[in-house]
C-alpha cells in the first residue's frame, strides 16, 4: 500500500513540475494596481444613500491577481464584496471578478478592461444592461476614488456610485509597542 501512495505522490509531483514549467510566468502587477495594497476606507454613496467601507487590497493567487475585500462598516455588515483584478500584458487588458453578498446571479459576467496611466476602467456586461467602473488613483494625495455609472436605455450614463478612497490611519501602539 505505501508503495502505491508513494507512487502516486511521485506522479503527483512530477506531474506538478511539468505543468508549472509549461505555463508562462505570473507577470507582475502594474505599478497602478500595486498602488491599492493596502488598508483603505472607501466613502460617499450608492444611488444616493451614504455608505462607508473598509477596504484591505493586496496581491493574491500567486500575484496573478489583486483582490480587494470591501466590507460595509455597519454592524451588522450590509454588504461584503471581493475583487479580483487581473492584468493580461499580451492582451493589454484587465480581467474583473465581482463576487459579492448579492449572490451568484449578480456575479455573472465578468468585467473586462484596460489601464491608462494611474486609471483602472473596465465594464460588466449584466443582462439589465452594462455597468462602467472608472477607478482612479491620484498620487499627489495618495487616494482613489472609484465611480460606477450604469448605462440608460438611450445609450447614457447615469450615476450608481460613487467612492473617495484613503488610506485607513495607523492604529497608534500600546504599550508594548504594536498596534492595539
Amino acid at each position: 500500500m505505501r508503495k502505491f501512495a508513494a507512487l502516486g505522490l511521485l506522479t503527483y509531483l512530477v506531474s506538478s513540475v511539468a505543468i508549472a514549467q509549461s505555463h508562462p510566468e505570473i507577470p507582475k502587477r502594474p505599478q497602478a494596481l500595486r498602488e491599492l495594497d493596502g488598508h483603505w476606507i472607501m466613502s460617499g454613496d450608492v444611488m444616493g444613500k451614504p455608505v462607508t467601507y473598509r477596504m484591505t487590497a493586496g496581491p493574491t493567487l500567486q500575484g496573478a491577481f489583486t483582490e480587494m475585500h470591501m466590507n460595509d462598516v455597519q454592524r451588522p455588515s450590509q454588504y461584503e464584496a471581493r475583487v479580483l483584478i487581473g492584468y493580461d500584458p499580451k492582451a493589454d487588458r484587465l480581467i474583473v471578478h465581482w463576487i459579492d453578498s448579492f449572490g451568484a446571479a449578480y456575479s455573472i459576467p465578468h468585467g473586462s478592461g484596460s489601464i491608462d496611466g494611474n486609471t483602472l476602467r473596465f465594464t460588466f456586461a449584466y443582462p439589465s444592461g452594462p455597468f462602467r467602473d472608472t477607478l482612479a488613483f491620484h498620487p499627489g494625495s495618495k487616494t482613489w476614488t472609484l465611480v460606477i455609472e450604469a448605462s440608460k436605455a438611450d445609450g447614457s450614463w447615469q450615476h450608481f456610485a460613487r467612492y473617495d478612497i484613503r488610506r485607513e490611519p495607523a492604529k497608534p501602539a500600546g504599550p508594548s509597542g504594536k498596534p492595539h
